[in-house]
């Protein structure tokens, strides 16, 4: 890119052509880390299973937990086309992981891809009766302003609560993964999200057989306290990304895809090890910016680009971990997150 180029370009497309060098897939990187994973995952499985002593059987079913958020990473990574694209196997590996975690490969990718178009970004009035939000809830956690909660009937202020609340969060297992995910798209097209009905029959099978053939304990240390802890986790990582106190939702008319990737999503600092298992999805900013970029690329993508290093953060500290969750409710006026109770009339 010439310096002439740089001046013609507004700020948003430099930044984007910035990040497209990393967007690059190395083909034998993307294999070693789905195999790799899926080995690793296969082990952890194996010892929750036959390990002679219920404490280690415990141990490696929350080390199965943490590689289920791995491995529902790099399935996020193969819907936007940054890993494996158009790989046949990984299609197909793909698809059938997308059943068993819940997560029907279709919806995931309508609702994710409508989330990443929409970040950060108002929605007109809602109509009388229905959610007065302020930014969408399809594929995200929706956000109601300050006057829309003065506004909003009791039955409305439960609904919202009750889909923000942090026990929904954590147990993220049943009310995202099974309802959000696959029952509530199923019952209002059945035609269209097929595929809900078909993730729960695979999924109620695998609890089913697993329960008949190993006993109750197997279940809970294989299926469900693994699929628990990584949903869970899940479900934090994506609401903090999106619901810290730096976050910004952006008028409508000035909104970008630029200024959703850099003000309404975060940087989410974790360690070494834990980046590891989340896939470097910490690195949310930067992922929205540009989706086609492989998960190995994040830190590298942003160490290289100044813009990309100077973003809302936060981390799984608990102090961080408290601060996210406390916010509900955008404040026109000051432009930011408040807690419910700012919401109360003076």
């Amino acid at each position: 890119m010439t310096g002439n180029d740089d001046q013609v370009l507004p700020a948003s497309k430099q930044l984007l052509e910035a990040t497209r060098p990393f967007a690059r897939e190395s083909r034998v990187r993307s294999w070693w880390a789905l195999i790799s994973t899926l080995l690793v995952l296969g082990l952890a499985l194996a010892s929750a299973a036959f390990a002679p002593w219920w404490p280690l059987r415990l141990v490696a079913s929350v080390f199965s937990g943490l590689m289920f958020v791995r491995t529902f990473i790099l399935y996020h990574d193969f819907v936007h086309g940054a890993l494996l694209r158009n790989s046949a196997v990984a299609r197909v590996l793909f698809f059938f992981y997308g059943l068993l975690a819940l997560t029907p490969i279709k919806y995931w990718r309508f609702s994710h891809s409508f989330h990443h178009a929409n970040v950060g970004k108002p929605i007109p009035s809602s109509a009388p009766g229905e959610y007065a939000l302020l930014t969408s809830d399809v594929g995200s956690f929706p956000i109601m302003s300050t006057e829309a909660w003065r506004g909003a009937s009791r039955w409305q202020r439960g609904r919202y609560r009750i889909v923000r609340h942090p026990l929904a969060i954590l147990c993220a297992y049943v009310t995202v993964f099974l309802i959000s995910l696959c029952v509530v798209p199923l019952l209002q097209d059945p035609r269209k999200n097929w595929q809900g009905l078909l993730a729960m029959l695979v999924h109620g099978s695998v609890v089913g057989l697993v329960w008949a053939l190993a006993g109750f304990q197997t279940l809970v240390f294989v299926v469900l306290l693994p699929f628990a802890i990584a949903s869970a986790l899940g479900a934090y990582f994506f609401f903090a990304q999106h619901n810290f106190p730096d976050m910004h939702i952006v008028p409508i008319d000035q909104w970008s895809h630029y200024r959703g990737a850099l003000e309404s999503s975060s940087y989410l600092q974790l360690g070494r090890v834990m980046r590891w298992f989340t896939a470097n999805i910490g690195y949310h900013h930067v992922h929205h910016l540009n989706a086609q970029i492989p998960f190995y690329r994040l830190p590298e993508a942003m160490a290289a680009i100044a813009e990309l290093q100077h973003v809302g953060r936060t981390s799984l500290w608990p102090r961080d971990v408290r601060a996210c969750l406390r916010l509900n409710l955008w404040d026109m006026k000051k432009q930011q997150l408040v807690p419910y109770r700012a919401a109360q009339p003076v």
